[in-house]
Order: structure tokens, then C-alpha cells, then sequence
């Protein structure tokens, strides 16, 4: 419930917030309105800014963009990332342990911190920057706070105890209703809901103040949403071209002549290009909307007929928060490459995956209803226990005896989630075939297949 924050006893508390994306620094904002963050006046509040992007000197800092004023009342003071470790980038850097007390000292005296309390509320506590400021704040209580779907998937590397036992708690969104999250619930850290009205404020606010195009007559277009998953390494460019293409057809073809297209910032202009030549040859009229706003500020203003996309966060944001037609775009051939198996892109993934319709099936698109809290407690529920086990067995290990029920009992259909040579390693249902299930648990037989594999690679070689 909102409201459970606790101030530190003593002196005024300087509240350090970090945020690399629009989305991640509305979140923070719905937070603190919502009270999740104590009074106002009772902390200095401090937003750092960062672009984690390959080139962040050839984008718009976030600080910088359309509607950023919306956000920018509920600080005290907004800093960049970038500008502060330059020539460092920030996604690659952090200090050495032992360095961490001078870059304290530094900190506190650009940003005129003085020697009180401090706290930090982050993204992902296991990348940079979040990592960097826990590391040179190395007393500090952290609160994390989750700006997507990743939040429902374990968290993905092993942390430090001392950094695991500093987390208070994780802010999220109700992006599925009835979903918990897993990250970080091997600290018992709670996990605490931003409300979803006062987010959609937040998103109405900055609407209003980005300069958004005006909408036309006549009836509503279908959004489609880039996400740049070359830069993932998920996707190849010419891979991603063709989905955004795919994207555009299975919208024509559901009867959609009105498309906007709304590409991620990095994406390359000549994608845009490939897009306008399949609308004039499909006879659909294609706007291309490139001015660097969120795509969940047009979903109250413009009311899109469909909203499409691969596993952008995004497409949860319009089905739960406004009630509008979703529709997914190459998740399963995704699930197939996807690599290694612990790629934390893989619950988002999922998750599209299992509960939106796939565009290219009419009829799927046409007779779906977002599941109710109830549904998705169940299959969904069980679903992602057992992903996020084969994920994270060490992390999760908790989780086995669920994930070992949803698999027993999904033999036949389990091979779209999860691969066998996962299930092998880890000695879960489906493995192998049920007459052969000793086989992973028997000692002998796995040594004298990895004797087979030695042998047949020596001869290969």
C-alpha cells in the first residue's frame, strides 16, 4: 500500500533520485505525488539524469525533451549523469571500492549535499549508473523502483549480501493486474504499487505540455510502436526492418488505413523510408511521428483503434491503463533465439507472449479481453514461476516445487516457454521422456555423456 515510507531519524535527508528514461522519471513522479516518498517538505530532493544510449552526445538529453517541465516541479535540483563523469559513459562505469569515499566527497560537494543523510531511489541495481551511486553512497538505504515488465522476472544476477540487505523495497507499476513481482524477493524485499490513477495524471501532464500533433477527423489510427532491439542484439536491423513492416501489414489487414508509427529515438531514419514505400503500396496513410516523446502520451490524446508491438512495455500500459486493442508481433520466433536462457528480456517477453494476441491472427485480435486479476493469478501466474526458476535456480530456488507442478502439468505445450536442454541441465519435468526421466538425476549415465561428448569433440578436432 502507498504510504509505508519511512523517513530516517535526525537530520533532513537528501533524496537522490536517478533516471535514464522519460518513462522511468514519470514513474518516480507518480511516486512521489502518491506520498511514497514522505513530505515534500522534509527532504531535499535531487534528480540525476543520465543517457545510457552507445551515443549519448548525438541524443536529446532527457532533461532536454518535450514535456520535461511537467516533471521537473517535483525536484529541488536536476543533474546530469553524463556531465558529472564525462569523458566516462555512463553505462559502463563505476568506481573501485576503495575510490568510493572520494567520489562521496565529490559528489556532495557539485551538488552541494553537505555531510546529512542520504537516499537512493534507482532503476536496475544491477547495472550503471544505479550501481555506480550505491557504490559511492555505500551506507545508504536504496529503494528500487521498476519502469516495466522486467520487474515480474527474478532478478538476474547474483547480489552482494551487503547491497541486497541496503534494499528497502520495490516500487512498480500494475501493468498486470494480479501479477507479483519477483525481483529481489530472495531479500524479502516488499514490493508496493505506484498508484495507477496518479500515474496517468503524470502521463496527462506530460502530454499536455510536449506539443503534440493534433489529432485528425475521421476514425482513429493504429499505433505502431518501435523498440530498436538491434541495439539489444536481440534482433539484426534488417530483422527489426522487416518486423516493423509485418507490424504495418497485419494492421492494413485488420482494416486499419489510418497507421501512425512511432520509431524508438535510435532508430535509423531509412527505417522510417522502408515503412512510407509498404503504406503507399497497401494504400494506407502512414504518419511517422520521430518528435522524442513517450508513446503512452498519445495513447489518451490520439485513442489509437490498435496499439502494436513486439514486448514493449508500452502494449501492457494501453491494454491495463486505458482499455485500448493490443496486438503482438513476432514473440514466438524471439522466444526461440533468444539467448542466453537468463536474458532478462525473456519475462517481458513472455508475458506478451502469453497474454496479448498475436496480429497476424484476426480472429485472436478481434475476440480478446485483457485477463482479469483472477485469470492471471493462475496459468500466467504459474507460468512465470517456472520461467523465472529455469532463469535463476540458485536466486529462485524457492520456486522449484511450483515451476515443477506448472511443467508436470504442461508436458504436451511447455516447449514454446522453455528449452530442453534448460530443462535437462536442471532435472525438471519435460525434459526427457517419462520413461527415461532417471536420467537426469542418475550420476553415472550424466558422467558417461559428458565421457561420449569429450570423446566425440577430440575426434572432431
Amino acid at each position: 500500500m502507498p504510504g509505508t515510507y519511512t523517513a530516517p531519524v535526525g537530520r533532513s535527508t537528501t533524496q537522490i533520485f536517478s533516471a535514464c528514461t522519460q518513462y522511468a522519471a514519470a514513474t518516480l513522479v507518480a511516486a512521489l505525488r502518491a506520498g511514497q516518498f514522505g513530505p515534500r517538505s522534509e527532504h531535499r530532493r535531487i534528480l540525476v539524469v543520465s543517457d545510457t544510449s552507445p551515443s549519448p552526445e548525438l541524443g536529446t538529453p532527457l532533461h532536454h525533451r518535450p514535456g520535461f517541465e511537467a516533471l521537473a516541479g517535483e525536484f529541488d535540483a536536476v543533474r546530469s549523469w553524463n556531465d558529472f563523469i564525462r569523458p566516462f559513459h555512463p553505462a559502463g562505469w563505476s568506481p573501485r571500492d576503495q575510490d568510493a569515499p572520494l567520489w562521496e566527497r565529490a559528489v556532495r560537494a557539485a551538488w552541494e549535499i553537505g555531510d546529512g543523510p542520504v537516499e537512493i531511489a534507482c532503476e536496475s541495481i544491477q547495472a550503471n549508473p544505479s550501481q555506480a551511486l550505491t557504490v559511492i553512497f555505500g551506507d545508504s538505504p536504496v529503494h528500487i523502483y521498476a519502469d516495466g515488465l522486467m520487474s515480474y522476472g527474478p532478478t538476474r544476477s547474483k547480489l552482494d549480501q551487503l547491497v541486497g540487505t541496503r534494499i528497502r523495497r520495490l516500487l512498480h507499476l500494475d501493468l498486470v493486474p494480479g501479477l507479483r513481482p519477483l525481483l529481489l524477493t530472495e531479500f524479502g524485499v516488499a514490493s508496493e504499487i505506484v498508484p495507477t490513477d496518479v500515474f496517468l495524471k503524470v502521463l496527462a501532464d506530460l502530454a499536455g505540455s510536449a506539443d503534440l500533433p493534433a489529432g485528425h477527423d475521421g476514425p482513429p489510427p493504429a499505433l505502431l510502436l518501435g523498440q530498436y532491439l538491434a541495439t539489444l542484439g536481440i534482433l539484426t536491423p534488417q530483422q527489426e526492418e522487416d518486423q516493423h513492416v509485418r507490424m504495418l501489414r497485419g494492421a492494413v489487414a485488420l482494416g486499419h488505413t489510418r497507421i501512425v508509427f512511432k520509431p524508438h529515438p535510435s532508430a535509423p531514419a531509412h527505417w522510417a523510408r522502408s515503412l512510407e514505400q509498404e503504406a503507399e503500396h497497401l494504400g494506407a496513410d502512414l504518419t511517422v511521428l520521430d518528435t522524442p516523446v513517450l508513446a503512452e502520451t498519445l495513447f489518451d490524446t490520439m485513442r489509437p483503434a490498435l496499439v502494436v508491438g513486439c514486448f514493449s512495455t508500452a502494449l501492457l500500459t494501453a491494454a491495463s491503463f486505458y482499455g485500448l486493442p493490443v496486438a503482438r508481433v513476432g514473440t514466438g520466433p524471439l522466444l526461440e533465439q533468444l539467448t542466453p536462457y537468463q536474458n532478462s528480456n525473456r519475462v517481458p517477453l513472455t508475458i506478451v507472449d502469453a497474454l496479448l494476441p498475436d496480429l497476424e491472427d484476426p480472429s485472436a485480435v478481434t475476440g480478446w479481453s485483457l485477463p482479469s486479476a483472477e485469470q492471471v493469478r493462475g496459468e500466467p501466474t504459474g507460468l512465470l514461476a517456472a520461467v523465472g526458476y529455469a532463469m535463476q535456480p540458485q536466486i529462485q530456488a524457492a520456486l522449484r516445487p511450483e515451476a515443477e507442478r506448472y511443467l508436470d502439468r504442461h508436458r504436451d505445450t511447455l516447449w514454446r516457454y522453455f528449452k530442453r536442454r534448460r530443462l535437462t541441465a536442471l532435472g525438471l519435468p519435460g525434459a526427457v521422456p517419462a520413461q527415461l526421466a532417471f536420467i537426469p538425476r542418475n550420476a553415472t549415465v550424466r558422467r558417461l555423456a559428458r565421457r561420449a561428448r569429450t570423446l566425440k569433440r577430440a575426434a572432431a578436432g
